[in-house]
């Protein structure tokens, strides 16, 4: 093999090896994260309700802000929410 072939090769080999380590520590992670939802649940904490307050956490304000009010139009719309005092 040529020396730019064994050039490739070791490099395609680093690549693939810190990939591989990062998919582990990707799931220690993931591990650990499960475990501090075990933790909450464990102090009655409701962990679909805390998922949802960790993901409002990472939007945006702007974003979360306009996702709210369509979702109150839409509720409103179907009868699911009640109307806003003064409103007839």
């Amino acid at each position: 093999m040529s020396d730019a072939g064994a050039v490739a090769r070791d490099q395609l080999r680093s690549f693939v090896e810190r990939i591989e380590r990062l998919e582990e520590e990707k799931k220690t992670i993931a591990d650990d994260i499960k475990d501090v939802y075990g933790e909450a649940k464990g102090m009655g904490f409701d962990t679909k309700v805390l998922r949802k307050v960790v993901a409002i956490r990472k939007q945006d304000e702007n974003d979360r802000l306009e996702q709210e009010a369509i979702l109150d139009t839409y509720l409103h719309a179907l009868g699911m929410a009640p109307e806003p005092e003064g409103a007839s």
